[in-house]
Formats: C-alpha cells, structure tokens, sequence
C-alpha cells in the first residue's frame, strides 16, 4: 500500500477550473466515502483552498487508484476526464511524500513561505480523521508533513522571503492605486471628508514612504480570517479609515474594535449596503466566500471614481467583469498566479528549506520502508520456524527411541539455528530498506525463500496526468447513465 497524491494547483490549472473542484467539508466527506467504497482506497484526504486541490489517498495500486480517484472528481465536480487529465498532477510513494511536505512549508505556494497552507493542511487532516477516512499511513505523513513544516518556518527566513497571501494581493494593490493626487477633488467619503487637498499633504507626509495609505480610506467586505488579516495589514500600512460590512453584522462590529483598538478609525456598514460605500473609499478587500458577488461592475461603474479591488476568496468575490471598468484595478488570485515573483527560487531560504524537507523526507520513507518490510520479515521467520518443526516431526517419526528430555533439546538446538541464520539477514534487510529507496527488498525476500506474501513495491512516480496512460482516465460502464439521471434531477 502506498501513498496517491492527484491534485492541481495554481501552477497547473485557471482559477476556473480550481473552482468547479472546490469542495466545501461536506463534499469532501462523501468525495472520499466514494473514494473508500472502491477496492484500491483504504485512506483518503481531501484539501481543497482557494488556489489548490488534492487528494491524498492510501491505494493497493498505482494505476487503479488514479483511475478510482478521477473517476470520484468526475462524479462530483461534472468536469470531462479529458480536461481533468489536462491540469492534474500526479505523485506516487517518495514524491508524494515529498510534494505534501513541500506544499506544508510553503514552499509550493504562491507567495513562497505563506503559512496559511499549514492549518489548511492540519485542518484538512483533522476533518478526514473525524470523519474515520484516515488510517495508519496518512497520519503518519500528515504528521511528518506538519513537522516539517514548523520546522521550515522556525529554523530558516522563509517567512521573510514571502509575505502572506494578504500581503501580497496588497503589495500588488498599491502598484496600481492611483497617485492620491490623481484621486478626484470633491469626492466626499462616507463621513464627507472631501478626497484630495489635505489628504493629499496627509500622502506628502514623511511617513508616507512607509506607510503608503497614509490619507487613503478602504473598504473591507469579511471578517474572517483572511478579512482580519487585510484590516490588520491594511491598518500597518498607514490606511486613514476602514469601512467594514459582513452578512454577520455582530462578527463585522468585532473587527471594527479590533482595528479601533490598534489605532485606525473604522466604521460598519450593513452588509446590503456595501455598494453605497463605493464612493467614498479607494481600495475594496472581499473575503467572504459567498459564492454570489459582492462587488458587480455595475457597482463599479456607479461609484463614479477609481477604485482598486483585492479579491482574496475562491469562488471569487468580485465580479471579473469589474477588469474592463475604465475606472477599476482588479486583482484576484489569478492575476496574482500571473505576477508572482519567482525571485525567491533561489534565495538562501529556499534552500535551507529543501534541505529540511529532503532531511524530513529520508526520515519518513526509511521509517515506512521499515514498517512496510517488517511483515516480510515475519514470513521469512515463520516459513522457516515451520521448516524447522516439520523436520523435528520427521526425526521424531525416524527416532522414536530418542527420550523426552533428548528431544526437546534436539528442538531447542535446532531452533537456535534457525535464530542464528536468520538474524544477520533480518538486521540486514532493514538497514537496507532504510538506506535505500532503489529496491524492494520484502519483493527480494519473497524471490530468494519463496514467500507468499502480498506486498507492494513502493515506486516513486511525479508526472503530469496527460503523461499517463489513456486507458487511466475512461469512464466506468455506468458513467453515462448516471450523468444523464444527474442532468435530468437538476
């Protein structure tokens, strides 16, 4: 049994497609029932976030689990095998083991060293565990996953080396704000503060360098985690107000103290009347995950004035549309996909990061190769216990005259040996199944003592779904059907 990773990420695939595939937590507990109702999958995790989807899964076989897996995300997702063939990605054994302790730290993220990815993957492990979808295997990778993963983060600069997904989206959003005194005099904001004039002497302060929003009134529509963090961040940057609305009013008036309580003057809105707000703010955050828009270009459009838009949720927040406004920046994950800066490829902390990883990795597979020859090893030791009884039977039957007391140290003697003969190669097996990833060695035992022992030759395999076979990704006998019976329910 080894380890399956088929998944896309922001690397591989649009945001498009990302989207049809996002599961909520629901979805992905009857995602990975299915998965655990076929004969290859015996464990299965589902993570699925705004710029990424996998699934981990435990299967008997390399070819029949890829198969049962796109065959599950065809189900639910309705996307055509070919197109899932087209942007999934594959890794079997050490290089699954390898991209889920990669995609931990951060390092496969967009912005590099983003610790969100982190209590995704914890949060992603502890649903599948309560759900009873995980077993020995993936606890024991979710586990070395999350150390390696603190371990990155604590022992180098990663985190230095890129800011977190807020962060960035807001580096970006500052590239296009337009220049404060670009900003239309006598655009009143929400308190009728007249935009311009002494705001734009408030941009012309010293402090502006490092504080760019200095003079600038922003419009947060969330307040979860990643709405807490753009208020937070927006606040560090020297924004003079914030406007803040969510569905749950009570949950948004809790953000606006937290920003009041650090400083920066903040107001809330009812979550209905958010487009009223547009006139008076220059920069809009979304992170609320709705699923409707919160921001159409019509919005847009009558708001009368430039506008920078940060969507920061899958599915998106902020109507695309809202790109061809003549008045408006947007910027959302895809775009960010675009523009990410790939500077950090070959910092120091890169480095030292892979090398924790490859350091973390060597530890995780000689312990799994370990386990995994341990059965084998108790074969050999029962085939050849079962040899040495056999033979005693034949001396007992061929020497009857021998006593009690003669034959049980015949027995004892002959057992001895049997010990002897076989510590060196038991000790020797496993040190090899430690030091090497090359070879299968309980396959090995099997062909030189003739074991009948049911194994599986943990191969490493990292490709792209289209370099596999054709025959991996057709569609089950019954597929059409259900389909069909799916199209006429809904």
């Amino acid at each position: 049994m080894s380890v399956l990773v088929v998944g896309m990420s922001h690397r591989s695939a649009p945001v498009s497609l990302l989207e049809r595939l996002s599961m909520d937590t629901e979805t992905k507990h009857s995602a990975a029932e299915e998965l655990l109702d076929g004969p290859s999958v015996s464990e299965a995790m589902i993570v699925s976030t705004c710029n990424r989807f996998e699934v981990y899964a435990v299967t008997s076989g390399f070819h029949k689990g890829v198969q049962d897996i796109f065959n599950m995300l065809h189900d639910v997702s309705g996307v055509d095998l070919e197109t899932l063939r087209s942007y999934l990605y594959v890794r079997y054994g050490d290089a699954a083991a390898e991209h889920v302790m990669t995609v931990t730290a951060g390092l496969d993220s967009m912005v590099t060293g983003e610790q969100q990815i982190i209590g995704q993957v914890r949060a992603a492990y502890q649903d599948a565990a309560e759900a009873g979808s995980v077993g020995p295997r993936l606890h024991s990778l979710a586990q070395a996953s999350l150390h390696a993963g603190k371990r990155v983060h604590s022992e180098t600069a990663i985190d230095d080396a890129g800011a977190s997904m807020v962060t960035y989206a807001l580096d970006h959003a500052l590239d296009i704000l337009p220049a404060i005194d670009d900003v239309p005099v006598g655009a009143a904001d929400a308190d009728g503060a007249v935009a311009g004039g002494d705001a734009a002497g408030a941009g012309a302060d010293p402090a502006g360098a490092e504080r760019p929003l200095v003079g600038r009134r922003a419009l947060v529509l969330g307040a979860g985690a990643m709405a807490s963090l753009a208020a937070t961040h927006l606040g560090r940057l020297g924004v003079d107000s914030l406007v803040i609305a969510n569905r749950t009013r009570m949950r948004a008036e809790r953000l606006a103290e937290h920003s009041r309580q650090a400083g920066v003057a903040a107001e809330v809105v009812d979550f209905a009347d958010r487009a009223a707000a547009l006139p008076g703010v220059d920069l809009v955050v979304s992170a609320t995950g709705a699923g409707t828009f919160t921001v159409t270009r019509d919005d847009v459009d009558a708001a009368g004035r430039e506008l920078v838009l940060v969507d920061l949720s899958m599915p998106r927040d902020i109507d695309p549309g809202v790109a061809d406004c003549r008045n408006a920046g947007l910027i959302n994950i895809e775009g960010l996909r675009a523009a990410r800066d790939t500077e950090d490829e070959k910092s120091d902390a890169r480095r030292e990061a892979e090398a924790i990883i490859a350091e973390e990795l060597r530890s995780f597979s000689s312990e799994q190769r370990v386990r995994d020859v341990v059965p084998a090893v108790a074969a050999l030791r029962r085939h050849a216990n079962e040899l040495a009884e056999a033979e005693l039977k034949r001396l007992r039957n061929r020497a009857p005259e021998l006593t009690d007391d003669e034959f049980s140290a015949a027995s004892r003697a002959v057992h001895r040996v049997v010990d002897k003969l076989l510590h060196q190669p038991t000790v020797r097996v496993k040190q090899l199944a430690v030091e090497s990833g090359t070879v299968s060695y309980d396959t090995a035992l099997q062909e030189l003592f003739g074991l009948d022992y049911a194994g599986d030759a943990d191969r490493s395999v990292a490709v792209p779904a289209a370099h596999l076979p054709a025959g991996d990704f057709r569609s089950r006998p019954d597929e059409e059907g259900r389909h069909a019976e799916r199209k006429e329910t809904a």
